[in-house]
């Protein structure tokens, strides 16, 4: 055996060749033209693999901005939560102490009210008792209009 470069030829249609093209496959035989085409392969499977570090890289990058994005989202909302929660509570304070001054000037203003119905009741109640009495007393008995004798 010899450790030189193999040659091979092949015989088609009548022609000696060191390329073959072979259902429509091109093949050469060439050692020469197979350590070009093993270089180019190479060439093509480095490019494949930076290809795909890039598109694992962008994958990378993309997941990391959805988490900080996330995060941002998360520490905004908290923001707005504090914020919306510290005006609630300064309009329940400015808002609870008018209705505490609210209940009791509803309640002043129903004592009044019972005070001024109590006094109209005992002013009224002597000539009430009088027309009520004199009602019961004087009766004067009438025949109803709708009345049949028979």
């Amino acid at each position: 055996m010899s450790d030189g470069p193999i040659q091979c030829r092949i015989f088609c249609a009548g022609q000696i060749s060191n390329e073959s093209n072979i259902g429509g496959v091109y093949m050469s035989l060439n050692p020469g033209a197979a350590a070009q085409s093993s270089q180019g392969i190479q060439t093509l499977l480095e490019a494949e693999k930076d290809a795909a570090k890039i598109v694992q890289n962008a994958r990378t990058y993309r997941v990391q901005r959805l988490k900080e994005a996330r995060t941002e989202a998360i520490k905004e909302i908290e923001a707005l939560k504090a914020r919306k929660n510290a005006e609630f509570q300064s309009f329940e304070a400015e808002h609870a102490g008018s209705s505490d001054q609210s209940v009791a000037l509803v309640e002043a203003e129903t004592e009044s009210r019972l005070i001024t119905i109590k006094e109209a009741f005992e002013n009224k109640k002597p000539l009430v008792m009088e027309k009520l009495f004199a009602a019961v007393t004087n009766v004067q008995p009438k025949i109803h209009k709708n009345f049949r004798a028979a």
